[in-house]
């Protein structure tokens, strides 16, 4: 596996947080409204006899938003509000109130809730026609669920190893150089830690963990030749998964301390933005931290621990269409030539930092080496799974994952493969 290493230093623009993304929704005329407790961002008064289209959205997307919907007003005469809504529960909300008309037209969230929407039959397919070969590959799979395309891709993002470059000069390749590495850093008193990785303390970190598990050869689910999940069959219940569950214990709490139980994401954030570790696993939402802090640092790919590449899981965030719009004619105009025009995703991507998911855009933020070194690494991950049965997986997942870290568990294969039982269990339940 080639590595492509950068120095990066401090800029200006710094990249936003990245997590899960927050939502927004086009509500068409009688087809959405707001609760007294929300704010609106932006508004505008229709042309007589035009629809107005209500937009959920966070505080952080929606500058870069208004301005794209007051063109959309200028061109078509048809009003966009911007909502603020509270992110936590904006899936919820938007699936019980779609069906009675209170209900977002059009929905900005992460791809991996597709399958949940889909289920629920509150979002319609969309048609990007040629557009389609606009964005990247990876972004427009993401959006695509049995077969059909549900959202307009806006941006892309994966974890990487945030290497300190003062601590470690160079890039290693294997995950055993990397600690090597690190903890000879420890062993000269530069760092407290040889690497570093948030968990969560009920759940660990299987989508942090990930890119190290297929190194092993042990992916979630099958795929097939076209890159579809097969989520009737579990991939990680294979000698790969339960190598990678003796790794895990290894390098627990009881072994190495490459990962350590009780460092959580602020803690693993805190630490490496004071020059206490060489390595940080991570993504580019914890960059803005790195570089306030004036740590000097390179975006390495991701190392593999076992034998195969290590493949970070995708995510991309993109709009939705609600199923349930009054004038879905207008929610997909919207969507579909306005967000997804260059100049729309690349203010998207200034104001938010997600890197983003139309080719031509994201050539242009790569002028900045950050973005264009998670976007190397990134071409080589997969989009996070979209169904729903990837909600039967994660609690079994980070359980086994935390305990295995923890130490004390007498047969980590066994205890893998009593994991991957009981998540299949719950498939055919």
């Amino acid at each position: 596996m080639k590595v492509h290493t950068r120095t990066i230093s401090r800029r200006s623009a710094a990249l936003g947080a990245l997590g899960v993304s927050a939502v927004l929704a086009l509500s068409a005329c009688g087809g959405g409204s707001s609760e007294p407790a929300e704010t609106t961002a932006a508004s505008g008064s229709p042309a007589a006899g035009s629809t107005t289209l209500t937009m959920w959205t966070d505080a952080e997307r929606a500058p870069a938003l208004e301005e794209i919907a007051a063109q959309f007003e200028s061109d078509k005469g048809i009003a966009v509000d911007l909502v603020v809504k509270d992110f936590a529960a904006v899936r919820d909300d938007f699936i019980t109130q779609a069906p009675t008309g209170k209900g977002p037209d059009v929905l900005v969230g992460p791809h991996d809730w597709l399958g949940t929407l889909v289920q629920n039959g509150v979002v319609a397919p969309v048609q990007l026609g040629d557009k389609a070969g606009d964005f990247s590959e990876a972004s427009v799979e993401a959006m695509t669920y049995e077969g059909q395309t549900y959202g307009v891709p806006y941006s892309v993002e994966n974890i990487a190893l945030v290497r300190n470059t003062a601590l470690v000069g160079e890039a290693h390749e294997d995950f055993a150089d990397v600690v090597a590495a690190g903890q000879a850093a420890v062993d000269s008193g530069d760092a407290e830690f040889p690497f570093l990785v948030g968990l969560d303390p009920k759940q660990a970190d299987p989508y942090h963990a990930y890119p190290l598990q297929t190194s092993f050869g042990a992916p979630v689910f099958e795929r097939g030749e076209d890159g579809s999940y097969d989520v009737s069959k579990l991939a990680m219940n294979n000698d790969g998964g339960k190598e990678f569950a003796q790794f895990l214990a290894d390098h627990g709490d009881q072994g190495t301390g490459v990962f350590n139980s009780n460092i959580t994401g602020d803690i693993a954030k805190e630490k490496f933005a004071a020059g206490a570790s060489p390595y940080f696993l991570t993504g580019p939402w914890n960059i803005p931290a790195i570089e306030e802090a004036g740590i000097e640092f390179a975006v390495d790919p991701l190392p593999q621990a076992g034998s195969e590449d290590a493949q970070p899981f995708i995510g991309v965030n993109g709009f939705f269409v609600s199923a349930h719009s009054k004038n879905q004619l207008a929610a997909n105009e919207f969507v579909v030539n306005y967000l997804s025009a260059e100049s729309a995703q690349q203010a998207l991507f200034e104001q938010g930092g997600r890197p983003p998911a139309l080719t031509s855009a994201f050539e242009q933020a790569a002028s900045d080496p950050v973005v264009a070194a998670f976007g190397e690494i990134g071409a080589d991950g997969v989009p996070m799974p979209a169904a729903p049965e990837m909600q039967a997986v994660w609690a079994d997942w980070g359980a086994t994952e935390l305990a295995l870290i923890k130490g004390g568990v007498a047969d980590p294969a066994a205890a893998w493969e009593e994991m991957c039982k009981s998540i299949e269990a719950k498939f055919d339940s």
